[in-house]
Order: C-alpha cells, then structure tokens, then sequence
C-alpha cells in the first residue's frame, strides 16, 4: 500500500439549527465517509478484496495446500482455503489499512482536528469500526460467492463465524489504531505491510500450523482469529479458546491505546 491521500471528514458537516447533530448522527456520518475513503481508496482494495480472492482461487484450484504439507483430511482444498482468507481479509481491512490510514491522518493533522470536534475520540473510533465492519461484511459475501463458486461445501456455524467477524475486527482495528497513534506514519506504513505478509505466511492467519510453532502462534492475534475463523467455517463449532485470547488481545490494544496513542505526529 502506498500513501494514501488527505481528506477532510464529512462528520462536521452534519449539524442542525441548533448546533451539532446527535451523537448517533455524527458517528453514522463518520462511517459513511469511512466506508467511502476504503471503498475508493486503491491500494486498500487490492489488500482487502483482490489479493483475498486471487489466494482464495490459487490455494482451491491448485496443489499448493499438499504441496505445503496441509493435512486436509477429508476437506476439499476450498474450504480450508475459505476459513483462511476469510481471517485474512479481517487482517488486511480492520489492521492494515486502517493502521496506514489513520497514521497518515495524524501525519497531516486530520486526527487533531477531529478531536476538537463534536465528533470526538469516541465517536471517530466508533465510526471507524462499525465502516470497517461493514467492508469486512462486503469482503465475506464476495468471499463467500467465488467459495461457493468453486464447490465450498460444509456446515458452517454461522453465530460463530458473526462472533470471530467482530471480535476479529475489533481486535486487529484496535492494535492497528495503537500502531498508527504511536510511531511515524512511514514507519507503519512499512511495518503494517510486513506484518500483513508475516500474520499471513507464519501466523497462522491463513492456515493452522503444527507442532510448538502452532501453540505458540495460537495466542498470538493472527493465530487466534485463525483457529476461531477454521473452527467456525470447518467444524461447525466455536473454538472459546482462540476468542477469550481475541478478547484479552483487545483489552490489552484499549489499554495500550489510551496510555500511548497520541493525535500529534511526531
């Protein structure tokens, strides 16, 4: 992903005659202008929507899942390569992009403009995270058709896959949140893009790993969703392990976040 351009927000322009909107007015107004800026933004939809889809179709038509040593049992290679880019497209919408985003919001002064808005800090997060929802919403339905498409069959359990979705969400957006609020906006821009590849390749993000590396990366964000998103899509359960460790990861992120994040570039 490259640097993405500065925007204003559409939030402030939503008043009335006696002055700032409601609160739920002011965050719907964020989300819109959230969900347009990712939708339009390039780069965010070849990480969120173009990459997923051409994994999602290389690992089901192909060998490569053997080739890898998968142990796909009884399971088609499409649907084990499902639950994976299902967690991947978590991964690239909620920490990715919105890390980039944000911290080049900061670099240009965006963040400290909102705060000082009626919109605040709570109803920026909040905006941000019910847009993302709703792309990473957008990403299952496509996600789910071409699965569909290429023969993906099985119970899926589907309260459980909702539960992982936003549990999954709001983990990677908070620590994605805390990386943009916390270091130079070059700086996540790198790190965010290697993550990606790393959580995706070693972490468990798009298919479970074996042995002591496995049980590591299991209480790592990236394994978690992991092994939640193929319990839910594979086996038709909820795996309470891998999302009470979601669950902490969070906690820690909003702890992390208010102690460290700050709205000034440094």
């Amino acid at each position: 992903m490259t640097d993405p351009t500065p925007q204003t927000t559409a939030s402030a322009r939503v008043t009335t005659a006696s002055g700032a909107a409601p609160a739920g007015s002011r965050v719907l107004a964020q989300t819109a202008f959230e969900i347009r800026t990712i939708l339009r933004n390039g780069e965010q939809l070849l990480v969120s929507i173009i990459l997923p889809a051409i994994i999602l179709f290389g690992l089901a038509t192909t060998p490569i899942l053997e080739a890898l040593g998968v142990d796909l049992g009884s399971r088609r290679p499409v649907d084990v390569a499902t639950a994976g880019v299902l967690s991947l497209a978590i991964g690239s919408s909620a920490f990715t992009g919105q890390a980039i985003a944000t911290a080049f919001d900061r670099r240009y002064g965006v963040l400290r403009q909102l705060a000082t808005t009626p919109l605040g800090v709570r109803g920026l997060i909040a905006g941000k995270l019910i847009a993302v929802c709703c792309v990473v919403a957008i990403q299952f339905t496509l996600i789910a058709g071409l699965a569909l498409v290429l023969g993906a069959s099985g119970g899926v359990h589907i309260a459980g896959l909702a539960l992982t979705a936003l549990l999954g969400t709001a983990m990677f957006l908070v620590w994605g949140l805390v990386m943009a609020g916390t270091i130079r906006a070059e700086a996540t821009l790198a790190l965010a893009n290697l993550l990606w590849v790393l959580m995706a390749s070693l972490g468990g993000l798009l298919l479970a790993h074996s042995g002591t590396w496995g049980a590591i990366v299991s209480w790592l964000p990236s394994g978690a969703l992991g092994d939640a998103m193929r319990a839910a899509v594979l086996t038709g359960g909820l795996d309470a392990t891998a999302l009470a460790v979601m669950a902490v990861w969070t906690l820690v992120g909003i702890v992390t976040g208010v102690r460290f994040f700050s709205f000034d570039a440094k």
